[in-house]
């Protein structure tokens, strides 16, 4: 798709997060059943559920536009994953495992973040205010599961790998 307009552009960044949203549909349930702390796992699937949501929304946005909902390959959600899984995958001690899971987590919130924050601006830009608004809950949402990671970590997750060092 040649990108000659903000709408184009506008397309370009739903398609792309379409398949970002996709892609941790099927990775949010690998990333909770490795975690040990209930309260780490109960974060990811919680956010599981909303994520389904997310992908639900980013149609609606498609149907707003009149353009068929579809992906196109996110390159920068492809790297975050794949990291995660490295370090994910090295980590043998479940509290470090768990850290390491936190961090990948909150690496692919800080993105989507930044991500949806654009479209979101674009969405208002082109005068889409359902489009905006849709996108702006989804922010909204991706920010308070960044708290929610942050939170535990501080609180639990951190702490208890950060004894083992001692």
């Amino acid at each position: 798709m040649k990108l000659e307009s903000l709408r184009d552009l506008f397309v370009h960044e739903i398609r792309d997060l379409y398949d970002a949203e996709k892609r941790l549909v099927k990775k949010l349930p690998e990333m909770a059943e490795s975690a040990s702390a209930g309260d780490l796992r109960a974060a990811l699937e919680q956010h599981l559920m909303q994520t389904r949501e997310h992908v639900t929304r980013l149609e609606r946005v498609f149907g707003i536009l009149d353009e068929k909902a579809k992906s196109e390959s996110c390159k920068g959600m492809d790297g975050i994953i794949d990291e995660a899984e490295d370090v994910i995958d090295s980590a043998d001690e479940p509290r470090v495992k768990d850290a390491a899971i936190i961090g990948a987590a909150q690496k692919v919130e800080h993105y989507e973040i930044a991500a949806y924050g654009t479209v979101r601006t674009y969405a208002q830009q082109l005068g889409i205010e359902e489009a905006a608004r849709l996108l702006q809950q989804t922010l909204n949402e991706e920010g308070e599961a960044d708290k929610r990671l942050t939170a535990i970590a501080e609180r639990q997750v951190n702490a208890q790998a950060a004894r083992l060092a001692s």
